[in-house]
């Protein structure tokens, strides 16, 4: 059996950072985990070969070459899902589809050949026999959330890692609390499970004797929502870190209770974790409330960022408008608590109802919704009647937007940040320094020769000789990423 694994195309959004990779010649941020997982349950004598359309075309060529087709997507890739999905189809190939789109959206599904609904580790293997004896379904649904004891190391042999940023691995699945707009609960559900201790360590062998060194991405959704076995992993990664000379530094997700744990910041800090995205989503408790998110309301928001920070790790944050409790300057708000963070990549958006979700249904039974979400909330459509007139919600969207990537609200946030960090960071080298070079170039041709703001880069650059000389690399990275934020709001703010 010949398989092709394909990954659907991202639009151009903010989570792309498709501005800011070029500047270190890479295509993706992250390679596509859920295919590797998904090849390395496949029969030994499977023949696979993976195309992730972010890096790379998908050649009718490529597709001729195999008997059956794995897509995975996310409810985002959806457009190009469905092109993937009809071209393999009208080429005659069979077309296996799963991943949290299929796994939320049932009254959506694709034209495939056989699709699975929610984790694979116990369906996967079913398909695979029902296929030898020659009655696979079309549906395969997951009844229970398996163990991740059993779900191996991803098939890092398909990759060509020198198309990524960075590299990802998956700790756990699921999260204890329950936003009702949180599609993540309803996928994964409310029991975090986790990998052992030794699945962990074999996963960074596997990557460090792939040649890689740098960033990784530990992309749970809520890396403390099993605080007890995060506990017992960390004392083993601080020890592999060591034992290993550092390879990785490490970014994940957690929520924000994250800072009432000296003791875990410090051994996150110890382990090499650089930077961990935190969903604030709103300063105003009410809609909080509403939005059944109160372990947000039970600590200080502002001193919660700033307490991780001091151990060294950037936050990266979420934050979002369009609730039903939201006050009429709930704009100035988010701006004026974004800016008071210190958090550089603050990541706003509109509330959107994804399918399945508690709010979903809520919407539904008050008549409210409008159409399926597009998957990205940051693309001034809402797919639901908020409370606040909807023009004057997009356009006030637009304006924080505007006003958090502007050159000099953005510069003075990441200098902010850089201010609070400690001056013992570890940062592995994942490239040359000709490659550091040459991205360096790119960098200051653009932001500090081509751009329109680039008396705002040289003084924001010269405060980072000054006084971070020892992050000025980090820095650097944050000026990237803070051009992309620009394109991108300039692209959405202009639309009407």
């Amino acid at each position: 059996m010949k398989v092709l694994l394909v990954y659907p195309e991202f639009p151009d959004t903010y989570w792309s950072f498709r501005h800011a990779l070029k500047f270190e010649g890479k295509q993706a941020a992250f390679p596509p985990l859920g295919l590797l997982t998904v090849s390395a349950m496949l029969p030994d004598d499977w023949e696979r070969r993976l195309v992730d359309m972010n890096v790379e075309e998908l050649w009718p060529d490529a597709i001729e070459w195999a008997d059956m087709v794995f897509v995975s997507a996310m409810i985002v890739q959806n457009v190009s899902l469905e092109a993937v999905v009809k071209l393999c189809r009208s080429m005659g190939k069979k077309v296996v589809v799963g991943g949290p789109y299929v796994s939320t959206s049932s009254e959506r599904l694709p034209d495939a050949d056989h699709i699975f609904i929610g984790e694979a580790e116990t369906t996967l293997p079913e398909f695979i026999n029902d296929l030898e004896l020659g009655i696979a379904r079309k549906i395969y649904e997951a009844d229970e959330r398996p163990s991740l004891a059993a779900t191996p190391v991803p098939d890092l042999s398909l990759l060509d890692m020198r198309h990524y940023s960075a590299m990802n691995l998956q700790y756990s699945r699921g999260c204890p609390f329950n936003c009702e707009f949180c599609d993540i609960i309803e996928i994964y559900g409310r029991v975090p499970r986790t990998k052992t201790n030794e699945q962990m360590l074999a996963e960074l062998d596997a990557l460090r004797a792939a040649g890689w060194r740098g960033l990784v991405f530990i992309v749970d959704d809520n890396f403390i929502g099993n605080k007890k076995n995060v506990r017992l992993l960390m004392p083993d990664l601080i020890e592999w870190s060591r034992a290993n000379e550092h390879p990785f530094s490490f970014i994940t997700e957690a929520s924000v209770n994250l800072a009432e744990d000296d003791a875990l910041l410090q051994q996150m800090k110890d382990a090499g974790f650089r930077r961990v995205f935190l969903g604030i989503e709103t300063p105003v408790e009410e809609s909080l409330k509403a939005a059944q998110k109160g372990q947000n309301t039970r600590r200080d928001l502002l001193g919660s960022i700033h307490k991780i920070q001091s151990y060294g790790m950037e936050v990266m944050a979420g934050f979002i408008v369009g609730f039903d409790s939201d006050p009429d300057d709930i704009f100035d708000l988010q701006v004026n608590f974004i800016r008071e963070s210190g958090i550089p990549l603050a990541m706003v958006g509109l509330l959107t109802a994804l399918p399945d979700t508690q709010l979903w249904r809520r919407l539904e039974k008050e008549g409210r919704l409008l159409d399926v979400s597009t998957g990205n909330n940051t693309d001034c459509t809402m797919n639901f009647v908020p409370k606040i007139e909807m023009a004057t919600l997009i356009e006030g969207y637009k304006n924080i937007l505007r006003n958090i990537y502007s050159p000099r609200e953005f510069y003075r946030r990441s200098l902010d940040c850089l201010s609070r960090f400690h001056k013992d960071r570890i940062e592995p080298r994942s490239s040359t320094i000709g490659e550091d070079l040459r991205a360096f170039s790119k960098l200051i041709l653009t932001l500090g020769v081509r751009d329109r703001a680039r008396l705002q880069f040289w003084d924001y650059f010269l405060k980072l000789f000054l006084h971070h000389r020892s992050n000025i690399a980090h820095g650097l990275t944050l000026a990237a990423m803070g051009y992309h934020f620009r394109q991108i709001t300039e692209k959405y703010s202009n639309q009407t």
